[in-house]
């Protein structure tokens, strides 16, 4: 039997799998038997030996990796096409947004992306109790997690600080789902320091959710707006990502001679290829997969002119330790001040190449250049530009020294602080972290709290107890625990240093 087929014959026959998860494998696995779309050779063996990646999205994209729908269009108007009114009442709101969610398709045969729940849900609470707003999301929650059970689904609060923000951030503690994610969106004017306080206080508890700094990403985008999906990925509210193509730095750095070879010749060609495989697929997307003739697109939930292209990297600190043993040095990445500004270096350097490539059907015609979290199976490859597992220095060292990358990447950059679990007692200390960070140029602000049960893999969440019950047992309801088992037996994830926070207003003015 051919390979392809003995694949498939595997899957159905794999007793872990639920027969939602069957299907879904199916349908990757039938994908990857397409012909893959024709590249120029370069490209094709930079792609073949991983120094590029198109992130296993498959042989021929009939979907954008990311999908923002504007759900605001639904709850005003209602949808012909799923013969749905406009909603009246906040049950009724709740439902259609139970029912839209099944129809905005992702990377993941899932949505990544909830909308900013609290101001969609807001115009009808108006004669809402407390204690019926607490009911009506706690079952929502349920729902989204029972029968959407991905933890790269994602929902938005904030940025102002309402009832329904601060019932959300109550049921998601009180329950310790793995999705969704959830990001409050922080704006010192609009939500107030007490909102922060809450949000703290849930971080502690269950390490979400990730707070952005608002303003900053604000600035990034146009009127119509933005939201954080995914793991923490900032794109065009309606609109969404078309691909996400990323180049593994530290193969870069291993094919250079030194740093000024990296610069200014190897690094710029693997871009070069990057582009032409990001090209490729967006064309193929646009073109003759038929996805932007879809009732999504008539009845206005998405524009196709507000579909970004995410170029990735990852790797960052394994280029820069290998461009200083190549040097003759033994400085490291986030532990040393020249080590650090190469990285940061490589950075300008990225977005400087990033911003000059031109790109057809991409919003604002270029890329947004995104530090891009990893895969499960990257090995002997940190995350984005984050500093590797176990060496990471206290927290105000840690944010010192990344903080400078920040600038550089608008789809989205993200740290994870892992906190010794004594910081429950000060969570005071966690707060003002959080302003600091941002004071100092974080586009978000992330913590794990050791000991907890959920945690944080690159972004998006798993529960310990969860992946134990899966390695013993091969078997979870949830789509991401096998991520998250295969993240901790690969790519060392359970090895983050928790530290204690200490001197945390060092890291800049609040």
């Amino acid at each position: 039997m051919p390979d392809g087929l003995e694949r498939l014959r595997s899957i159905v026959e794999d007793a872990s799998l639920s027969v939602a998860q069957k299907a879904r494998q199916l349908a990757i696995a039938a994908d990857d038997l397409l012909a893959y779309l024709p590249l120029e050779a370069q490209t094709q063996r930079a792609l073949d030996e991983r120094v590029i990646c198109d992130m296993y999205e498959g042989h021929a994209p009939y979907t954008p990796r990311y999908v923002l729908a504007d759900f605001s269009v639904v709850l005003r108007r209602g949808s012909d096409h799923l013969e749905l009114l406009a909603p009246t009442s906040l049950a009724d709101a709740i439902h259609t947004l139970m029912i839209a969610y099944h129809h905005v398709p992702s990377v993941t045969g899932m949505p990544v992306y909830l909308g900013q729940l609290d101001e969609l849900l807001l115009p009808f609470c108006d004669d809402v109790g407390d204690e019926e707003l607490y009911a009506e999301i706690k079952r929502l929650w349920r729902y989204l997690d029972r029968t959407l059970p991905d933890a790269f689904m994602h929902a938005n609060v904030g940025p102002s600080d309402n009832r329904v923000a601060r019932t959300i951030l109550r049921v998601d503690a009180e329950l310790k789902q793995i999705a969704p994610n959830l990001t409050l969106l922080y704006d010192p004017e609009a939500s107030g320091e007490a909102l922060l306080a809450r949000a703290i206080e849930n971080i502690l508890e269950c390490s979400k959710p990730h707070v952005a700094n608002h303003p900053l990403h604000t600035a990034a985008f146009d009127a119509r707006g933005y939201g954080i999906v995914s793991c923490y990925n900032a794109l065009p509210l309606a609109g969404g990502a078309s691909t996400l193509v990323r180049v593994n730095l530290k193969k870069v750095a291993e094919r250079s001679r030194d740093a000024r070879e990296f610069l200014d010749t190897i690094l710029p060609n693997y871009v070069g290829l990057a582009f032409d495989l990001m090209q490729a697929r967006i064309d193929y997307l646009f073109d003759h997969s038929g996805f932007f003739q879809s009732f999504l697109v008539e009845e206005g939930w998405i524009d196709r002119t507000r579909f970004a292209a995410m170029f990735g990297v990852f790797g960052m600190a394994e280029a820069v330790n290998t461009l200083e043993r190549k040097a003759g040095r033994s400085a490291r990445y986030g532990s040393n001040g020249g080590a650090d500004d190469l990285g940061h270096a490589i950075s300008a350097r990225l977005a400087e190449l990033v911003a000059a490539q031109p790109l057809d059907n991409v919003w604002r015609g270029r890329a947004m250049l995104h530090s891009q979290a990893g895969l499960s199976t990257d090995s002997e490859t940190t995350p984005g530009v984050r500093i590797p597992y176990g060496s990471e220095p206290d927290p105000v060292t840690h944010i010192r020294a990344l903080a400078p990358h920040h600038k550089y990447y608008p789809s989205g950059i993200s740290e994870i602080l892992t906190l010794e679990e004594t910081v429950k007692g000060n969570p005071q200390a966690v707060l003002q972290l959080c302003k600091a960070a941002f004071a100092s140029g974080f586009r978000e602000f992330t913590a794990n709290v050791a000991n907890n049960d959920l945690v944080r893999v690159t972004g998006y969440m798993i529960r310990l107890s969860d992946v134990k019950r899966h390695n013993e047992l091969k078997v979870s309801r949830t789509n991401t625990t096998a991520l998250g088992a295969e993240a901790a037996r690969l790519t060392g994830i359970l090895a983050r240093k928790p530290r204690v926070v200490a001197h945390e207003l060092a890291a800049g003015d609040r």
